[in-house]
């Protein structure tokens, strides 16, 4: 009878497990680096298609450079759904974590999932995170209880810096191109980086102060095109910062930690070689590892992104049906770009037929 009930335990242990893990992908990391620390990728946003660019990078990490990899998505039904803002799935991922990746936008975790990040923050862990992390969440609740509690909406200038300003170059017109700090130049983040590009326009940023390190700056560009010129005049005068490292205190108000933020970062974004070497360089340094000189970072499976924008239709990704497990190893899913995206040729496209 025992023994039964043991059997039945399990299978109902395995049967959670399972499905657990169905919400979340995991990628196990090769012989490197990172071996031995984990990564939690947090993706989640209407706009940048950070659902595509956080498993491209988790296995980047994962199968070059060693780290285990878990990526978080939002969900609907079975399905993920960037658009649906309160519906995080994983988070407690994070329990384990060295370091947590985040690309989302005003999303209102419950605060089942949101006490996963506070414990986090409250240990002094390091976090990246990318493009639309300066507004990462949104709506009435915190991280945290107490005077030093962070509320959804502050996540981004206290942890990483900075909150949303404002679009600074001209949307879905205009790119930025990453002009290196000459003071910071010998940061270890910036080794091997030399030429970041991203078709996304620059964003404002006007709240980092002399505690934070400005590694690049990004200068407006006539076109999205990577050969565009830089615009002439103010806009570009002073430029925009648009990657640092920011010392951030915790929700606890006593422990101390630090974050590397870059305002790039969508998914069509990381067609740029360097800007998936300085994410990948910032994770390096940010989990007291050596930074390699020049860190490996070319795509472990073919990388089709779509382009950015908004998708209205609440059938969008109810029709994509995409689960977890088709963003895996071995496995190169291609999304179409939301209507009325401009041409944008600079990327890999997969081949017809």
């Amino acid at each position: 009878m025992i023994k039964n009930t043991l059997k039945t335990l399990l299978v109902s242990l395995i049967g959670i497990s399972l499905s657990s893990a169905a919400d979340t992908l995991f990628l196990k990391g090769k012989d490197g680096p990172g071996k031995g620390k984990h990564v939690v990728i947090i993706t989640g946003d209407e706009e940048y298609r950070s659902e595509e660019s956080g498993p491209m990078l988790g296995k980047i990490l994962s199968q070059k450079h060693g780290f285990d990899c878990t990526v978080v998505f939002s969900w609907t039904d079975g399905y993920i759904d960037p658009n649906n803002q309160k519906s995080l799935r994983g988070l407690k991922a994070l329990k384990n974590a060295d370091l947590m990746i985040i690309g989302t936008r005003f999303r209102q975790p419950p605060s089942t999932e949101a006490v996963h990040i506070t414990n986090f923050l409250n240990k002094g862990k390091p976090v990246i995170g990318f493009r639309t992390a300066t507004h990462a969440f949104n709506g009435g609740n915190k991280f945290g209880t107490g005077p030093s509690a962070i509320g959804f909406g502050a996540f981004g200038r206290k942890v990483l810096g900075e909150q949303w300003v404002n679009h600074h170059g001209g949307h879905k017109r205009e790119g930025a191109r990453g002009v290196i700090e000459e003071k910071n130049k010998d940061n270890d983040v910036l080794n091997g980086v030399a030429d970041v590009f991203a078709p996304s326009d620059v964003y404002g940023v006007r709240h980092l102060t002399d505690q934070d390190t400005v590694l690049l700056r990004g200068a407006v560009t006539k076109t999205m095109d990577p050969k565009s010129e830089n615009v002439d005049g103010k806009k570009n005068d002073p430029m925009q910062a648009l990657a640092w490292l920011h010392p951030y205190v915790a929700p606890n108000g006593k422990t101390k930690g630090e974050a590397f933020c870059t305002t790039a970062g969508a998914s069509v974004d990381f067609v740029s070689e360097d800007l998936r070497r300085i994410v990948v360089n910032a994770s390096y340094h940010l989990t007291g590892l050596k930074v390699p000189a020049k860190a490996n970072v070319d795509y472990v499976d073919p990388f089709y992104p779509s382009f950015y924008g908004f998708i209205r239709d609440n059938n969008w990704f109810k029709g994509l049906d995409m689960q977890a497990g088709d963003y895996g190893l071995g496995k190169t899913p291609h999304a179409p770009d939301p209507p009325g995206s401009p041409a944008w040729p600079h990327r890999p496209t997969p081949k017809k037929g």
